[in-house]
């Protein structure tokens, strides 16, 4: 059968039949490729490439101008995935006007299918509803927000007690209201994710939010083992390719120090 193009609908669909939602981050065009070619759903841009690909120590210096160049090169890759954007800080946060064009600017520019925010502070829910109001879908994150994480006391996790419990399980149900298609629940005790996904009907993505929501996000490069200077928790590696690379390079230099590569094999030679 003919596979077809992911869609939104397609994604609730998923959610109501209990069919696991896989999504990935993508940076340029051969990840996206590899990555659609081997059947996920969902591709997001997330501003994590400014820790795995730009250096970063954090995601706060990413701007829209980087954003657009690393997901107008996804979009090139991607031909059956939902392709999201994530907003990087303060491309959303200024004004509600502002908001709305750097949104479109991910659709009109880059091809994306969707835009993703974080936060759920009452500006963003506005924001989010203003967003989808023009237009453009929107998906939520919750839970540990790195873009915000200094206001959250650090990299960790969220909705341990009773109280911060509830204000994300209504954070959820006002983004749901606003109009979002979806949410990403990062950094959350299991039964808090649990209750969330059953609370809301639109899909619940987990990433370190344990075995109960909708689907599972992670940044590629970190299972994929690209990215050695942290690992989190919850992250499963299912290959060490920084390792891989390392080995291939040092057997390349090896060669052409001794003078083996390249050979007859990989040169040209003219007819005498």
């Amino acid at each position: 059968m003919e596979r077809k193009k992911i869609t939104i609908p397609d994604l609730k669909k998923m959610k109501e039949a209990g069919q696991k939602i896989t999504m990935l981050t993508a940076y340029d065009y051969p990840l996206a490729s590899a990555l659609d070619q081997a059947g996920i759903d969902a591709i997001l841009v997330g501003d994590s490439v400014g820790n795995v690909v730009l250096g970063y120590d954090s995601t706060v210096p990413v701007t829209m101008e980087e954003m657009l160049h690393h997901t107008k090169a996804v979009r090139r890759g991607v031909k059956y995935a939902l392709l999201i954007g994530d907003m990087p800080f303060m491309s959303f946060n200024v004004s509600v006007e502002e908001a709305i064009r750097n949104a479109g600017r991910f659709m009109k520019e880059a091809g994306c299918d969707a835009v993703k925010l974080e936060s759920a502070s009452e500006e963003v829910i506005k924001t989010t509803k203003a967003i989808v109001d023009a237009g453009i879908p929107v998906q939520g994150h919750l839970g540990l927000t790195p873009q915000t994480a200094s206001m959250l006391g650090g990299m960790k996790v969220q909705g341990k007690d009773k109280d911060t419990a509830q204000k994300i399980v209504d954070s959820a149900v006002a983004l749901e209201e606003a109009g979002a298609f979806s949410i990403v629940l990062e950094c959350v005790p299991d039964k808090l994710a649990q209750e969330i996904t059953r609370k809301v009907k639109i899909p619940v993505i987990g990433i370190g939010a344990g075995v109960y929501c909708d689907g599972q996000v992670l940044v590629t490069h970190d299972m994929l083992g690209l990215y050695e200077r942290f690992t989190p928790k919850f992250v499963k590696k299912y290959a060490e390719l920084s390792k891989d690379i390392k080995e291939a390079a040092g057997k390349y230099i090896e060669e052409v120090k001794k003078g083996s590569f390249p050979d007859k094999e990989h040169s040209f030679v003219a007819k005498e």
